[in-house]
Order: C-alpha cells, then sequence, then structure tokens
C-alpha cells in the first residue's frame, strides 16, 4: 500500500474482529495519513467482501501493517508514546498534547484491550472517550476517529488541503 505522510500518527489495533470496522479504519489512514497497524489473530481476512467495502477504494491510499503479535507490533513502533484507549482510563483523549509518532492504541470490539495490554510498562497512559454512564462501548472505528482527529486538529491538520486546511 502507498505511503501518505500527512498526519505522523499511528492507530493501532489490538486483534480487531469485525471486518467493517477495520475497514473503516483503512479509510481513516488513507484520508488522514496516519498509518494503520493491526495485531493478529485478525476476525477476518483481507479478501472479506465488508472490509473491502468499508475500505472502498481507499486500500491503496493508506500504510496498513500486519503484525503477528503485539510484542512484534511494539519493536516495531517503539520508542514512541503508547495511549491505550479504554473505558477505564482515567484521563480524556482532549486532555493529551498529541506528539508525531504517538501511538493509539484500541482493543478489539468485543472485548476492549486485555488487562495484560493496559498493564504492559510500554503503555505511556490509559486514556477515555468519555461517553453517558451505562453505556459498554463505542464503536472501534468511530472511536479511532474522534481520537485522531484531535491528535491532527492540535497539529493544524498537517498536510490537508481544501476549506478548513489549517496546515
Amino acid at each position: 500500500m502507498s505511503q501518505n505522510l500527512s498526519a505522523p500518527f499511528r492507530i493501532l489495533f489490538h486483534t480487531p474482529e469485525i471486518p467493517g470496522n477495520t475497514g473503516n479504519a483503512i479509510r481513516l489512514a488513507a484520508v488522514t495519513g496516519a498509518k494503520l497497524h493491526l495485531v493478529e489473530p485478525l476476525g477476518f481476512n483481507f479478501d472479506h467482501a465488508h472490509l473491502r467495502r468499508a475500505g472502498l477504494d481507499y486500500h491503496d491510499l493508506a500504510v496498513v501493517t500486519v503484525h503477528p503479535d503485539l510484542d512484534t507490533a511494539l519493536a516495531a513502533l517503539l520508542p514512541a508514546r503508547l495511549f491505550a484507549f479504554t473505558s477505564e482510563g482515567t484521563t480524556s483523549y482532549t486532555q493529551i498534547q498529541y506528539r508525531a509518532g504517538d501511538v493509539l492504541l484500541f482493543g478489539q470490539e468485543s472485548t476492549g484491550l486485555p488487562a495484560e495490554v493496559k498493564t504492559r510498562p510500554e503503555v505511556t497512559q490509559l486514556v477515555r472517550v468519555p461517553m453517558l454512564p451505562a453505556r459498554r462501548s463505542l464503536n472501534l472505528a468511530n472511536t479511532a476517529s474522534i481520537v485522531l482527529y484531535e491528535a491532527w486538529r492540535q497539529h493544524g491538520f498537517t498536510g490537508s488541503s481544501g476549506p478548513g486546511a489549517l496546515g
């Protein structure tokens, strides 16, 4: 897949299960220049119709890397700040001052991030996206979009063009 360096952020999905979410994340990476990293096992393959449909024709415009396990992914991505997004986070995503190279880590759709991932020493901070009480979770691709756009906004939407572009 081609490389777009307009945004210096990396999205890391830990064992995603739903092809449509990853397809949407591929599209998100393509339109923002973020790099998408996926940790196996994946709950689908790249030939899955829902993945292709959600990603539309953006697959060739996104940088997507699949890693066999989290250790391999972290070896490729670190040193960098690693923000793990979880409903157990005590810091709001809007309180972070994002830096180029930051890694935004999200868990799988059904269970979120496992405890052994959230407590890894490489995790810089547990972060949350606020939502109403008694709600279990927000859609994975939507959460990644919210966070990535906040990080990109803080950097003036570097590399974007057209109306509203700041970079």
